[in-house]
């Protein structure tokens, strides 16, 4: 488990590295201001698309459905899969294409109107990519069930590469048309990097199937799972249109303050996928299942608390060191601290949902998500009103919290020892850097390397924690 998370996790890495260093050129080259905010209103729904899919929507349900199938009839339900995700590609890109403008004034409607005509421009050309994001995530799920990661974790390394070389080489002068036009080819490189995967899994080119049966299977698992990442998709929507309305440049500001968060977390979508793929092969021995369930959720925490104890203590720091001037004065390190608090809880809910996956049940896991997500919507809509930005922090973390509390009751684990004690530990964690190393003041290089020593010593607690539970639990690991 931990070899495949390693080399996924480097993919990984490098491609959340040049999906910050886009952000950071954007902002460089054009400011944290109107225009910025409108290109990324523009790319808002592809890339929730796009990062959905990358969270494993489709493998978590076609991962199962193509294991169920024998050697012989494998050629012919990637073909239909194929064929199918075209046409849904298709049509996808051509509502998104011709309803830009509508789409535009929908997410961003605090927006002046030539920002949400530059916008919709860009949303009309982005959109091209969809067909692409979809059969790259197809030609991943043939991977994961091969054991092969690597190929399919560079797909967000090629795809923000072609848009970070043009605002290197042009910066300022850079407009949104060519802009969205290089992450087009990188939807084509990322697409070209997987075909071999397809190639193994024996699809081929001038072979069309159309097997219904197979088609309406597939959908019939990713309509629960359509529904959670509609439900959490549409929740960022709901921040991005909050911010619209909280000033220039608050789009832009929630967006860094994601991206900071997911930049300490790149093994978290790979260990996922890993676990995935673990608990699907063990889905006939439930006692196999939940072990390789509490090895997944403490390696979470391993990953998830020392990141965010550390995130909280040094955001000043970091917003000062990584991103252009003048960014560590306004309110993103105070908004990154809260994200940080709330990647704890959203990364438990994301492998308990996998716990459910794995044995072929996505309506459990939709109705957990969709109460949590209907909280967190509910505290959108009143809390920023009274407490600005920082209430966009507050109510993601309120539904993450009631989400979580949802699935250990469905799944009757609310009185385990570990569930008991994760999350004491986490509090603890979260809160010293928040009362004693946030508010530090001192030299920006002593609260860093406070900072890094608070993470680490949580780290190693939490490792050697791992670690007794898989010497227990070797045969699920």
């Amino acid at each position: 488990m931990f070899r495949a998370t390693l080399w996924l996790t480097l993919a990984t890495l490098a491609g959340l590295a040049l999906g910050f260093g886009r952000e950071w050129l954007l902002v460089d080259a054009w400011g944290a201001g109107a225009r910025t905010d409108a290109f990324l209103v523009g790319m808002f729904l592809p890339e929730a698309i796009r990062m959905t899919l990358a969270a494993g929507l489709l493998s978590s349900a076609a991962l199962p459905l193509l294991q169920q199938v024998s050697g012989d009839g494998r050629p012919r339900w990637l073909s239909s899969q194929v064929a199918n995700l075209l046409l849904l590609g298709g049509m996808i890109a051509a509502v998104l294409a011709v309803g830009a403008s509508l789409w535009v004034r929908m997410i961003g409607p605090g927006l002046s109107a030539g920002a949400q005509h530059d916008a919709a421009g860009s949303l009309t050309l982005l959109a091209a990519t969809i067909p692409l994001l979809l059969l790259h995530a197809l030609a991943a799920v043939v991977g994961q069930a091969h054991e092969r990661f690597l190929l399919a974790g560079l797909g967000s390394f090629l795809y923000n590469l072609p848009a970070v070389l043009l605002l290197l080489l042009q910066r300022a002068a850079t407009d949104e048309r060519t802009l969205s036009l290089a992450f087009v080819l990188g939807a084509v490189l990322m697409l070209v990097s997987v075909l071999p995967l397809l190639w193994r899994g024996g699809w081929r080119p001038w072979r069309w199937h159309w097997q219904w049966q197979d088609v309406s299977l597939l959908y019939r698992r990713l309509g629960p799972l359509l529904a959670s990442a509609g439900a959490s998709q549409g929740l960022v929507l709901i921040e991005r249109i909050c911010a619209s309305f909280l000033g220039e440049g608050a789009i832009t500001v929630v967006n860094l303050a994601r991206k900071l968060v997911n930049l300490p977390l790149v093994a978290l979508m790979s260990l996922n996928q890993v676990v995935l793929a673990r608990m699907t092969r063990l889905a006939d021995n439930p006692q196999a299942r939940r072990a390789a369930l509490w090895i997944g959720l403490l390696a979470t925490a391993a990953l998830t608390v020392p990141a965010a104890a550390g995130l909280i203590g040094a955001a000043p720091t970091l917003v000062a060191l990584l991103l252009p001037a003048g960014m560590a004065q306004g309110p993103l390190p105070m908004l990154l601290a809260w994200f940080a608090c709330v990647i704890v809880f959203g990364a438990w809910n994301a492998l308990l949902a996998r716990y459910a996956y794995a044995a072929g049940d996505t309506v459990l896991p939709m109705r957990c998500e969709l109460i949590g997500s209907a909280v967190n919507a509910l505290a959108l809509l009143l809390v920023p009103l009274f407490t600005g930005i920082a209430g966009i922090a507050w109510a993601a973390l309120t539904g993450c919290i009631v989400t979580a509390l949802l699935f250990l009751w469905r799944y009757r684990l609310l009185g385990e020892a570990t569930v008991l004690r994760l999350p004491v530990l986490a509090i603890a964690a979260l809160l010293v850097a928040a009362l004693l190393l946030y508010p530090l003041g001192a030299s920006p290089w002593l609260q860093l390397a406070l900072a890094s020593v608070h993470a680490a010593l949580w780290l190693l607690l939490l490792v050697l924690w791992t670690l007794r539970v898989l010497r227990r639990s070797s045969p699920a690991a």
